[in-house]
């Protein structure tokens, strides 16, 4: 009975960690579990799912993802909802112990450094600090990725791992074991404020948003930074809407298609193993996909060219030689002439484009500014104004017929004048009669 009770206890607990982080979901959760065999195993479920799903996965080394997902795959570009900040701090590997790592941090970097957590996973051997946001779309993810980064380099003096901060992390569920030292997880909850990611970017990374006009000169390295990993998340996300627009047929793109995902990845995340797997599992969509082995083969200078762009030395010799700086710096039309975009595709893309679809959009965009301007002067759009005028010649002539049936004998001029019109437009109402 005690071993069904304990059984029992730590399903209640695993329950009340992924309800309570992913309260009021939108999207799937993944469900993840390291087997003994090595091998990895991952579903996808709703919000609503998950209580009456747990009991199937709780034991050992059992993992749920901190974010949710648009589909059912757990892929950068396929985030939906971003519901979380998290730093996974392995004291363990310093001999720090985790509840006096704890105690270090509220004495030292909660309430004034950073804000204070919502959750503390006590993970076996180290710990994971949560905090809560109030959901935000796909397209905050390069601003939740500057304060992520932000974050973790604030708890490297504890053992923050850079390598664990990308959006797709998942973490130890509470009530599994760890099965590295047969330790339950552990979860501390603190509150349950969720804060807003704007205010996180403006309490602590204010470079970010300058409140001072901009003055000439080189921007902060931070907001050079951010403005760098939104351009390589939109063209990430641009290479799939390509590969989907053309039905997952590439074939004679596919090494160009991994090698760029691998590439913007790994500037996206900074994680070179996330960035391959994700990469291995993109190239898998293709209608025909390259070998594993082939692919890794084919990619693998993507990863070198992200290891040199964060090289000073590189960066230095880079310079040296006329160019921006170390790694892969592709303008839009290397990237549209390789991949053969044609005009047609880049009409569905955000950054991937040229000059003609740049002129395109601007024109669009001035037609809208000028259609709403004439709005708020009380200008009205053509086709009411047409509807209008139709309206007015309708009852004009209504008008007309009356004037001649009650003045049978009077002369074009005559008429013209009781409708109040120019002689030139009753001859047009005439014709109309």
């Amino acid at each position: 009975m005690e071993n069904l009770k304990l059984e029992e206890t730590s399903l209640d607990r695993a329950k009340g960690h992924v309800l309570f982080h992913h309260k009021q979901a939108d999207g799937w959760i993944t469900l993840a579990r390291k087997e003994k065999s090595g091998a990895w195993k991952q579903y996808h479920y709703r919000p609503e799912q998950l209580a009456s799903e747990m009991s199937e996965w709780l034991g050992e080394d059992v993992y749920f993802s901190q974010n949710t997902f648009y589909k059912p795959q757990r892929r950068i570009e396929n985030i939906r909802q971003l519901r979380a900040l998290y730093v996974d701090v392995d004291c363990h590997l310093l001999n720090f112990d985790p509840a006096w790592v704890v105690g270090k941090l509220d004495l030292e970097i909660f309430q004034e450094t950073l804000p204070n957590p919502n959750i503390i996973i006590f993970s076996g051997r180290g710990l994971v600090c949560i905090w809560m946001l109030e959901p935000v779309p796909y397209k905050a993810l390069p601003l939740w990725q500057a304060i992520q980064n932000y974050f973790c380099e604030q708890l490297q003096y504890v053992g923050a791992d850079t390598k664990s901060i990308d959006a797709t992390r998942v973490f130890r569920v509470a009530g599994s074991v760890n099965s590295k030292n047969g330790q339950e997880v552990v979860v501390q909850y603190r509150h349950d404020y969720r804060y807003v990611l704007r205010d996180l970017q403006g309490d602590y990374l204010p470079e970010l948003a300058p409140a001072q006009p901009k003055k000439p000169g080189r921007k902060p390295k931070i907001v050079h930074l951010h403005n760098v990993r939104n351009l390589h998340y939109s063209r990430l996300l641009d290479l799939v809407r390509l590969v989907h627009l053309r039905d997952y047929d590439v074939q004679g793109h596919r090494e160009l298609f991994c090698f760029l995902y691998r590439y913007w990845s790994c500037c996206l995340t900074d994680d070179t193993a996330d960035a391959l797997e994700q990469m291995l599992e993109f190239n898998s969509e293709f209608k025909e996909p390259l070998p594993e082995r082939e692919v890794i083969r084919a990619t693998r200078s993507a990863e070198k060219a992200w290891i040199a762009k964060s090289d000073a030395k590189a960066n230095e010799e880079a310079i040296a030689k006329g160019y921006p700086g170390a790694g892969y710096n592709l303008k839009n039309a290397t990237i549209i002439k390789w991949l053969e975009i044609t005009t047609e595709e880049q009409e569905h893309l955000r950054t991937i484009i040229d000059g003609n679809e740049k002129r395109r959009r601007k024109r669009v965009r001035d037609k809208k500014r000028v259609t709403e301007k004439r709005r708020e002067q009380g200008v009205v759009a053509r086709e009411e104004y047409l509807e209008q005028q139709k309206d007015k010649t309708e009852d004009k002539l209504w008008q007309l017929q009356q004037a001649i049936e009650r003045h049978p004998k009077a002369t074009k001029a005559e008429l013209a004048k009781l409708l109040g019109v120019h002689r030139s437009h009753l001859y047009r109402l005439l014709k109309q009669l």
